[in-house]
């Protein structure tokens, strides 16, 4: 895929261009002074731009199309995955990949929710947003995962659940529903990982957890910032000010305590770096999986309520 830059990123995009003309030269050793010196000049833009990012623009970094997807991670994190379909009840859900694999030796559940790079497999894949069956599926999936006291490592990365008429008619609220009450009270340990986008009741499906984790630039709420400023000011163009004010990226929702860990990522981005970021990620879900086996699995429903529990209080006025 040809690079792709967004608005922010354009300095760079001129900077790379001067790169490549002068390596690709007829004599590109007369100019490795000069590809020296651009190359110095790029780290210092990135540093620049990447230091000082706004709100919208880790939403628009969330949803670059060459960040990597669930099944990037997985694939390279478990060579030995093997995705399972179905749900038992419908039919299989695209948009969301899961199955067994190994890191280093530990087994995981992997369920994740998966984008396409182009518009025949984003058709393919639903653009990332589930039907019934896909959390059906997902569920099925987590109780093979108790059944085999595996843990489950759930990788979110989706704009919202499908709102079409099919998938209302199929259950898509108790779908989400039910995932949510089975995932609070399954008695294996659940990691979840915000990799990109992390929208409404379409995260929140595969998103009741032990921990969660969000890579450094992505975001979670309860609904787009599209769509936000589309009910607040009947103008989505006005999605800046909406991300503002419902503070979505993981340094706000640190600071409210529903993300436990930020992830980092590697200057310029996951999608400048994809091996790099998948080695930080696996690293990341061994030490947190280590931490995690050592809780008692009959003691995953009471840590969980206590979790979600402390995350809202209610005041009444006088």
């Amino acid at each position: 895929m040809k690079d792709y830059y967004l608005e922010f990123e354009k300095p760079l995009k001129l900077i790379d261009e001067e790169i490549i003309e002068l390596e690709t030269s007829e004599d590109p050793d007369s100019h490795r002074t000069e590809i020296e010196n651009l190359i110095k000049k790029r780290v210092g833009e990135l540093e620049k731009i990447f230091s000082s990012l706004t709100r919208w623009q880790r939403v628009q970094l969330a949803r670059h199309p060459q960040r990597p997807f669930s099944l990037d991670y997985i694939n390279k994190m478990a060579p030995d995955f093997v995705e399972l379909h179905g749900d038992r009840h419908y039919g299989d859900d695209p948009a969301l990949v899961g199955g067994f694999g190994s890191i280093d030796g530990q087994t995981v559940m992997f369920i994740g929710q998966q984008k396409g790079r182009n518009t025949k497999e984003n058709l393919f894949r639903n653009f990332g947003m589930m039907r019934p069956e896909g959390y059906r599926k997902a569920y099925r999936l987590m109780k093979l995962a108790e059944k085999f006291n595996v843990p489950v490592v759930s990788l979110i990365d989706t704009p919202g659940a499908y709102p079409g008429i099919g998938a209302e008619e199929r259950g898509q609220g108790e779908a989400i529903a039910k995932n949510i009450m089975e995932m609070s009270r399954l008695k294996v340990p659940i990691l979840v990982i915000i990799i990109g986008e992390g929208a409404s009741g379409g995260a929140l499906g595969i998103g009741v957890c032990d921990r969660m984790l969000m890579l450094e630039n992505t975001w979670y709420s309860v609904i787009s910032p599209e769509g936000c400023a589309s009910i607040l000011w009947r103008d989505a163009s006005q999605a800046s000010v909406a991300a503002d004010a419902m503070k979505v990226t993981p340094n706000d929702l640190m600071e409210i305590g529903i993300c436990d860990r930020i992830v980092a990522e590697p200057l310029g981005g996951a999608h400048r770096w994809q091996d790099e970021m998948v080695g930080i990620l696996k690293s990341v879900i061994l030490e947190e999986l280590k931490e995690l086996r050592q809780i008692d699995p009959n003691s995953f429903l009471d840590k969980r309520i206590e979790r979600y529990d402390v995350m809202g209080v209610f005041t009444e006025s006088a």
